[in-house]
């Protein structure tokens, strides 16, 4: 039996929480900020599209991850889980955004049991530079979009 992972990574950016948002909930906007190399949607959520329950499938190299969303909090952050892909299970990440004097803060939590014995340091290592590039590159490419281009109805936001 693997072995509980628990981490976190953060990052700060000088977007706004809704630019930082809808980053996150837009699965197609993935490949321009972070390591991933293609997105495509597997099946929509409950509501259409990209909602709760929408299995969200990444290709990086020869891997090929699906993950599943479980929340969407408009504003605040959103949360998954990677179903297949990875040597982990039981997976959830939760991605916090919070905005304080003029920056949005980035908090990125993963927690998952590996799914192989003696092999937590190594993905625990692997996954946690992995996510802190994403972070950074979250927070990077937010900071460089016009706050009206990142709001949208969408994903229960009111266009700016």
């Amino acid at each position: 039996m693997g072995k509980r992972v628990t981490f976190s990574v953060s990052a700060r950016t000088t977007a706004t929480p809704e630019v930082v948002y809808r980053l996150l909930a837009t699965g197609v906007t993935w490949p321009e900020w972070s390591p991933i190399g293609s997105f495509r949607l597997g099946r929509e959520g409950s509501g259409g599209g990209e909602t709760v329950g929408a299995i969200r499938v990444f290709k990086t190299g020869t891997v090929t991850s699906r993950e599943e969303l479980l929340e969407l909090r408009p504003l605040q952050g959103i949360s998954y889980s990677a179903l297949s892909g990875l040597p982990i299970r039981a997976h959830r990440a939760d991605v916090e955004i919070e905005r304080s004097d003029r920056s949005t803060a980035i908090e990125w939590r993963e927690d998952f049991e590996t799914k192989y014995p003696g092999t937590a340091w190594l993905v625990e290592h692997f996954l946690r530079h992995f996510v802190q590039r994403c972070a950074d590159g979250l927070a990077r490419h937010a900071a460089d979009l016009p706050a009206g281009e990142a709001t949208t109805a969408d994903h229960g936001l009111e266009a700016s």
